[in-house]
């Protein structure tokens, strides 16, 4: 799959999914669309819509999958 960096932000398309390890501490932002993520060892998903923001909690492999065609930013 494509992913394409605009503006400081990730595109994904519907159903792309974004695999990140080891980002604990990192911030992700919905900047358009919903996404959906979840993180290795944790027992809650979490569901982002447009100006929504979630903080990784926790080691290992975070998956951050594009609900509708979205854009990100991670900080």
């Amino acid at each position: 799959m494509k992913l394409e960096i605009a503006s400081a932000a990730l595109r994904l398309v519907r159903g792309q999914t974004l695999k990140l390890t080891d980002g604990v501490g990192s911030t992700i932002c919905a900047r358009q669309g919903t996404v959906w993520i979840t993180e290795e060892n944790s027992s809650r998903d979490v569901v982002l819509e447009p100006g929504d923001c979630h903080r990784i909690g926790n080691p290992g492999l975070t998956l951050v999958q594009a609900c509708a065609d979205a854009q990100v930013s991670l900080a």
